[in-house]
């Protein structure tokens, strides 16, 4: 079964003139049924947090499933900051925002994606039960799917599926 996404959406509902980008009611007349939202490369070509929550919210208000990724950058790994931006991400991502079962979250550590290197499979044990801790303490999601991204590929997908607390790939 195949369903349609966007790789990215607009962040203001109602069309306008804003050339290179996509509405969400344009997402949603061709049948699509997921955003990805949040994703590394969005973020530092200008997405902050308040960004994502607007996106998020317009998503949401067309009934679209999220893709909510969050991640870390190699710096904030080593500065033992995962957790902190991991927080900020979550909190600020999705303020105001009511209870919503419509939101998949991403983990992708920035500095995996493309470049080869997986984080050890007790380390992304760890940070996804930590993302299920951030996520519960909020009280909005009963049930939520947590999948990650960052250099998944043939090789290394076998061992990837062994960890429980992921629900999918990205």
């Amino acid at each position: 079964k195949i369903e349609i996404g966007a790789q990215n959406c607009h962040h203001y509902q109602k069309p306008g003139p804003f050339t290179g980008s996509v509405n969400v009611d344009l997402i949603k007349s061709i049948g699509a049924k997921y955003v990805i939202i949040g994703h590394s490369e969005n973020r530092l070509s200008g997405d902050n947090n308040h960004i994502i929550n607007l996106k998020i919210k317009s998503a949401l208000k067309k009934k679209l499933k999220i893709i909510f990724c969050i991640g870390e950058t190699l710096k904030e790994k080593r500065k033992n900051k995962t957790n902190l931006i991991l927080n900020s991400q979550i909190v600020q991502g999705l303020k105001n925002i009511k209870k919503n079962n419509n939101i998949i979250f991403a983990y992708e550590p920035v500095w995996s994606i493309g470049t080869g290197l997986v984080p050890k499979n007790s380390e992304l044990k760890k940070n996804i039960n930590n993302i299920n801790k951030i996520i519960k303490s909020s009280k909005k999601y009963n049930k939520m799917k947590i999948i990650y991204g960052g250099s998944v590929n043939p090789e290394n997908i076998k061992n990837l599926s062994k960890i429980s607390e992921i629900a999918g790939f990205i």
